[in-house]
């Protein structure tokens, strides 16, 4: 199925315009340390990165989940860090802080974590983060789309967390501790066995694929010309182009790294914006996939020409659709709706405007009620 080729101008060669982006952003690992049952007076939760790319550096860093529903970012000195980048969580950063940790030590080793992390706060607060974890039984590990999109009040972008290798940490067979300022903290607890063992809530990926998805612009939006095969190179991500008539549509959106890709695809393909005639307005469906393990996103595009300007909205109304076959983690998916549901609560619009014969784009992500 396809637009109708009267929705366009008869012109040719008029370059085509794509108002979608990804950005990856590259982690070896990630572990996510809850105790909001016993909280601190600051923090609810710990969340060690540790990144060795050419991007970042190699080293350490550790997000502070506040209380507040800010973030405090406590990171080694060799690491090369955007402040902006950690807008998109909860309520944003509170304060970013290099700190030369006493112990900066998180592992996945084949019998579970292996973290030993000391530094100081804010308050100069000494914080330890202790998991050695040496269970006999084999980990078995699966795939998901991490929730994290869901403590982002005013994003950005939509923030895309695949964790690849993921897993709790085992109670049995575990040496867990987690102090501030000298005061031990329980950490939260998997209200179900999983694997016939019972869990805590503290979580790890060895294999974290990171993007965010539209991240907001206002500028001048590009023209790729010379458009003559059907897949081409926007910068970074591959494209997948359709005729249609006079018109070249975006069929599907690759990005890849040496491990993974992501995809958007859309049906019908994605209208050739410039091309189209005034006042015509157009729908369609599009679904964002990783690895086949980690479900998809559905969701409703929409598309108005009105004048020189053109309006567009993506909206992830199917949420995400897992494609998960442990009955335990499908439990989890039915009672906990934050898994499936928080995509939902995202919209993207765009603005498009044309000026002196270039198009100017202004974007945003907006948090539904």
């Amino acid at each position: 199925m396809a637009h109708s080729q009267t929705i366009y101008l008869n012109e040719k060669n008029k370059g085509l315009l794509n108002p979608f982006s990804f950005q990856v952003d590259p982690m070896e690992r990630l572990l996510l340390v809850n105790f909001e049952s016993d909280p601190d007076v600051i923090y609810k939760g710990f969340e060690p990165q540790y990144f060795d790319d050419q991007i970042h550096g190699k080293g350490l860093l550790v997000i502070g989940w506040r209380n507040d529903l800010k973030v405090d970012v406590y990171h080694e000195p060799g690491l090369k860090l955007r402040e902006e980048t950690y807008d998109i969580a909860g309520k944003g950063l509170n304060q970013m802080s290099e700190r030369n940790f006493e112990s900066a030590v998180c592992e996945i080793l084949d019998a579970g974590v292996y973290a030993d992390i000391i530094f100081e706060d804010n308050l100069g607060r000494k914080v330890e983060i202790r998991i050695l974890e040496q269970h006999p039984k084999k980990r078995n590990p699966f795939g998901l789309l991490a929730p994290m999109g869901d403590a982002a009040e005013n994003p950005s972008a939509m923030p895309l967390v695949y964790v690849h290798d993921f897993y709790f940490v085992r109670r049995r067979h575990s040496n867990f501790q987690l102090k501030i300022d000298g005061k031990h903290h329980k950490p939260d607890k998997f209200p179900i066995p999983l694997d016939g063992t019972w869990m805590y809530f503290t979580r790890y990926s060895g294999d974290p694929f990171i993007v965010t998805f539209n991240p907001a612009i206002d500028g001048n939006l590009k023209t790729m010309e010379n458009i003559e095969n059907q897949k081409v190179k926007n910068g970074s991500t591959e494209l997948e182009l359709s005729e249609n008539g006079p018109a070249m549509e975006i069929k599907k959106m690759t990005e890849k790294t040496s491990n993974h890709e992501i995809n958007v695809v859309f049906a019908p393909a994605f209208p050739q914006l410039n091309l189209l005639r005034n006042s015509v307005e157009v729908s369609g469906v599009f679904s964002i996939k990783g690895h086949s393990s980690t479900g998809r996103i559905g969701g409703e595009y929409h598309v108005k020409k009105y004048g020189n300007k053109i309006s567009i909205i993506l909206e992830p109304s199917e949420g995400w659709i897992p494609n998960e076959s442990k009955l335990t983690i499908r439990f989890l998916y039915a009672v906990v709706k934050i898994f499936k549901h928080w995509p939902k609560t995202y919209r993207w619009t765009a603005e498009l405007e044309e000026v002196d014969g270039s198009w100017e784009m202004k974007s945003d992500w907006k948090r539904l009620k």
